[in-house]
C-alpha cells in the first residue's frame, strides 16, 4: 500500500495533505525519516509515526488460520510465478502477512494477520513460542537419533534441540516422528533430522502457539475467535501491553 493512501485511510489527512506531511520530513516509518509520498509500505508489518505518533491502520485487525496445502508460498508474488497461499484467502480483504513461514513442500497450521506487533513477537526467538511437527523421515529411528534431536545437534547457524520427541509409528521403510520445537529457524526440522541421518519425507505443522488445524481441510481457513486472539497476546506480554 502507498504511504500516502495509509495516511489517508487512516484519516491523517487528505491525500495531497499526506504527500505534504511526507515531504516535509513530518513522516517515519520504522523509526526512519522518509520523503517519498509513494512509497510502498506494509500495513502489516510497518510502524508508521506523524510528528512522533503512531498512526493506527484504518482497520480492525485481522487474524486468519489457513490450513496451508502443499506446493504454495507463503509470500504474496514468487519470482519464478509459482502459487501462493494468499490464493485461499478469498474473501478475506484486510492485508494480512504470514507469522514466519512454511516451506513450499511443507503444509499444516498457518497464522496470518494485520497485527504486526503480534507477529513479531511470535516469531522473536525471545519468546520461544511452541510449534510441534508431524514428521515422516526415511529409515527407522533409534533411540539414540532420538536422544540427539531432544539434547540438542550441531548446525551451521547454531546448536538446536527439541523440546519434546516422540517415535509415532514405523512404516516399511520409513517412520512417523513427532517434534515440539520452540524456535522457527529456517528448514529447521529438516536439518535437525537430517543431521542425525534421517532425511525428511513429508512434513506437517500440527499446532502453532497453541493453535491446531481442528477440522480445517487444506487450503480451508477461518478467523480466529476472540479468546484465541487474547491467548496469542497473553504469551507474547501483549495482553496488557501497549502494542
Amino acid at each position: 500500500m502507498r504511504l500516502v493512501k495509509w495516511l489517508a485511510g487512516a484519516g491523517v489527512a487528505s491525500r495531497r495533505g499526506a504527500g505534504e506531511l511526507v515531504l516535509a520530513g513530518r513522516v517515519k516509518v520504522n523509526g526512519r525519516p522518509v520523503k517519498e509520498p509513494w512509497l510502498e509500505v506494509d500495513p502489516a508489518a510497518d510502524r508508521i509515526h506523524v510528528d512522533g505518533r503512531q498512526v493506527r491502520p484504518p482497520w480492525p485487525d485481522v487474524y486468519v488460520l489457513l490450513h496451508k496445502p502443499r506446493r504454495l508460498i507463503t509470500s504474496r508474488k514468487d519470482p519464478q510465478g509459482r502459487a501462493t497461499v494468499f490464493g485461499c484467502l478469498k474473501g478475506v480483504k484486510a492485508p494480512v502477512q504470514p507469522v514466519g513461514r512454511l516451506d513450499y513442500d511443507v503444509d499444516g497450521v498457518l497464522l496470518l494477520t494485520t497485527d504486526g506487533p503480534l507477529a513479531h513477537r511470535l516469531t522473536h526467538p525471545r519468546y520461544g513460542i511452541e510449534r510441534t511437527y508431524r514428521v515422516k523421515v526415511r529409515g527407522h529411528p533409534d533411540s539414540r537419533a532420538l536422544q540427539q534431536l531432544s539434547k540438542g545437534v550441531e548446525l551451521e547457524d547454531g546448536p538446536a534441540a527439541a523440546e519434546a520427541v516422540r517415535l509415532e509409528s514405523r512404516l516399511e521403510r520409513a517412520a512417523w516422528m513427532r517434534l515440539t520445537l520452540r524456535e522457527g529457524r529456517s528448514h529447521l526440522v529438516k536439518r535437525m533430522c537430517e543431521q542425525v541421518g534421517y532425511p525428511v519425507l513429508k512434513l506437517r505443522r500440527i499446532r502453532f502457539a497453541g493453535l491446531t488445524l481442528g477440522g480445517l481441510k487444506s487450503g480451508e481457513w477461518r478467523y480466529l475467535k476472540d479468546p484465541e486472539v487474547r491467548g496469542l497476546r497473553k504469551q507474547v506480554g501483549l495482553d496488557s501491553a501497549d502494542p
